[in-house]
C-alpha cells in the first residue's frame, strides 16, 4: 500500500494548518504520524476534513501521540473513558470551553495536546478561536520576556470547577463533578520552552492560572490581567469553521483555544481525546 501523499496548507499567519490526503480512520504507518507530529509542532494547530472517526478509531489516533488523559471531573463516554463528549444541547445557555484556555494546566504533567472530532454542527456558529503564545511571547519587550522567564505560576482546577466556575455548571448531556476539597496546585513556569522545537511562548491560562508563585493573589492580578489580554490579540489568532467529520488538533504547551456560544437553540456535539505530557523520569526509564 502506497503512503498518503499529505498536502498542507497554512491557515494563518501566527498558526494554523490545514492537512488533507489522509484518512485518519485508518491504520497510519509511522511515517504518516510522524508527518502529521511534524506539522503540528511547526504550525501548533493543525485541521483536518472530511473524515470519519467512531470513538475507537479517535482514541486509536490519538494514542498514536502519546497516552491519553482520562477527566478528572468530566466523565467521559460509556466503553471509552477518554473520549469527553463534549454537548451543547439546544437548551443549555453555556457550552464548554467558552472562554480562552489551555487544557488541563492544573494537572502536574499537563497536556500535550488536543484532538477534537465534529460530530453534529450547527447550522451556523459554532467556530473555535485559537491563538498561539509563542506569538504572544515573541511580541513582548526584551524586558518583559526577561521578567517573566523568572517567574513561575500556579495552577488549580478550585476556580473553574467550583459550583460557580463556568465549566461545572450542569448541561443536560454532560456529567461534570465540582472540584471539592483540596484539589491541587502545581507550579508551572511562566515561559514554556517547547521541547521538540525550543521555541519559547508564554504558559498562563485565564481558566486555571491563580496567581504567580511566591506572589499574593492581589499582587499578581495586574500583570496577569495584562498578560491575559495580550495573548488574546487578534495577529496571534487563528478561527476554524467547523463541518460533521472536522477534526482540529492542536499543542497545548503553545495554544490557547476559545469554544464560540454564538448558535443559540441549536445542538453542537464534539468528541475529544487529550494526550498527556509522559513525564521526563518516564520516559528515561522507557529508555
Amino acid at each position: 500500500m502506497s503512503e498518503p501523499t499529505l498536502k498542507i496548507r497554512k491557515a494563518a499567519g501566527a498558526l494554523g494548518a490545514e492537512i488533507s490526503g489522509v484518512d485518519l480512520s485508518k491504520e497510519l504507518s509511522d511515517e504518516t504520524i510522524a508527518a502529521i507530529r511534524a506539522a503540528f509542532v511547526e504550525h501548533q494547530v493543525v485541521f483536518f476534513r472530511d473524515q470519519a472517526l467512531s470513538p475507537e478509531r479517535q482514541v486509536a489516533f490519538g494514542r498514536r501521540f502519546g497516552p491519553l488523559n482520562i477527566h478528572p471531573y468530566v466523565s467521559g463516554m460509556a466503553g471509552h473513558p477518554e473520549v469527553m463528549e463534549i454537548v451543547k444541547e439546544p437548551e443549555d445557555r453555556l457550552n464548554f470551553g467558552g472562554g480562552w484556555h489551555s487544557d488541563m494546566s492544573f494537572l502536574e504533567h499537563p497536556s500535550i495536546g488536543s484532538i477534537l472530532y465534529g460530530v453534529e454542527i450547527p447550522e451556523w456558529g459554532g467556530d473555535t478561536l485559537f491563538a498561539s503564545q509563542a506569538a504572544a511571547y515573541e511580541a513582548l519587550t526584551p524586558g518583559m520576556q526577561a521578567t517573566l522567564e523568572g517567574l513561575n505560576a500556579v495552577h488549580t482546577a478550585s476556580r473553574e470547577y467550583s459550583s460557580r466556575g463556568a465549566s461545572a455548571q450542569k448541561r443536560k448531556s454532560m456529567s461534570v463533578v465540582e472540584a471539592e476539597g483540596a484539589v491541587g496546585e502545581f507550579i508551572h513556569p511562566v515561559v514554556k520552552v517547547h521541547p521538540e522545537t525550543g521555541r519559547k511562548a508564554l504558559y498562563v491560562n485565564p481558566a486555571f492560572t491563580v496567581r504567580f508563585e511566591g506572589w499574593s493573589k492581589r499582587e499578581s492580578r495586574p500583570l496577569l490581567e495584562f498578560l491575559f489580554d495580550h495573548c488574546r490579540y487578534e495577529a496571534f489568532t487563528c478561527r476554524f469553521s467547523w463541518a460533521k467529520g472536522s477534526v482540529a488538533m492542536w499543542d497545548n504547551r503553545s495554544v490557547w483555544h476559545f469554544a464560540l456560544n454564538d448558535y443559540p437553540g441549536q445542538r453542537r456535539h464534539m468528541r475529544r481525546v487529550t494526550v498527556d505530557e509522559v513525564p521526563a523520569e518516564a520516559r528515561a526509564a522507557a529508555e
